[in-house]
């Protein structure tokens, strides 16, 4: 594993010594120096690493505030800080750990002794790290729907209140798609659900393929998915469900599926409404639109704006 550290301290011969330690016991494979708390902090921002060795006493910014600027930054609170200090300082040790240093090493040190401190929290580091990983994937995956990979009913229902609260606040434009594949249960029916997996797939990839960064493309159930523009007028948000609707169409498939040919029908609604409109109002709006477009032919985008 690649670990990195960074030494503070305004002692080029405690610093050279601090890194002479670690290196015969192989725990980092780079080192960073600084020689005041100002020094570090820049080169923390530019390069993140593992564990902080930090003196307190230091012209310009000192260990103090080094760590006050560190607690000022959430994405580096997790860093752990090991402070060095006097062999009689115990006030600035403490002052050190409620200012939020992890550890501290008393000078002048002992070798063992810094090593185990920084073995310790180099392990918590690494824990911390595994576990924020495993947070986040947890978080991906109730998120997500398993099969096409794009966000789920539950994601899309938060992030569609926040930013319908969002536009009624600000007076501004949002635009919600519901689309549907037309006939899907034939394509079922014929080729057996893991082949109409596929063509779920491949319909999830062309949305999510049309939409802008932003945007946020969900499955909403069955053969149905939605699509959230925010800051999207009509206007925009017709563009993106024709390219939708035309990237669709034409979707070529292989093997079993080589002769199918898929299309969509899609529903638009738009804020502003009218006054009083609600989430709720608003999706029935785009169910709407959609079930008029399944009405008039299919294989189209039809829209709803100010009517509920």
């Amino acid at each position: 594993m690649s670990n990195s550290v960074l030494i503070i301290d305004d002692s080029d011969t405690v610093r050279e010594r601090i890194i002479h330690t670690l290196e015969s016991y192989e725990l980092f494979s780079r080192y960073h120096e600084a020689d005041d708390g100002l020094e570090g902090f820049k080169k923390l921002l530019s390069s993140p690493v593992d564990v902080i060795l930090c003196d307190l006493e230091m012209p310009r910014i000192d260990g103090f505030k080094f760590l006050n600027m560190i607690k000022a930054r959430p994405d580096l609170q997790d860093v752990p800080v090991i402070i060095l200090t006097g062999m009689n300082d115990r006030e600035l040790k403490l002052k050190g750990l409620e200012q939020g240093a992890s550890d501290y090493i008393t000078k002048p040190f002992d070798p063992e002794e810094l090593v185990a401190r920084v073995k310790v929290h180099l392990k918590i580091k690494h824990l911390q790290d595994d576990l924020k990983r495993t947070n986040e994937l947890l978080l991906e995956l109730s998120n997500t729907d398993h099969l096409t990979g794009l966000f789920n009913r539950r994601y899309l229902m938060e992030a569609l209140e926040k930013e319908f609260q969002r536009s009624l606040r600000k007076g501004g434009n949002l635009s919600l798609i519901i689309l549907d594949i037309d006939h899907f249960k034939k394509v079922n029916d014929t080729y057996g659900h893991l082949q109409g997996d596929i063509v779920l797939n491949k319909v999830a990839l062309q949305l999510q393929k049309e939409l802008r960064s932003y945007d946020i493309a969900a499955r909403y159930g069955g053969e149905e998915f939605v699509a959230l523009l925010p800051d999207a007028m009509l206007k925009e948000a017709l563009f993106v469900a024709e390219r939708v609707r035309q990237a669709v169409q034409g979707t070529k498939f292989n093997g079993a599926l080589s002769s199918l040919a898929i299309t969509v029908s899609m529903g638009i609604a738009t804020l502003p409404t009218p006054e009083g409109a609600t989430v709720d109002n608003f999706i029935k709006m785009a169910d709407d639109a959609l079930y008029r477009a399944k009405a008039n032919g299919r294989n189209r985008v039809e829209y709803l704006t100010n009517t509920l």
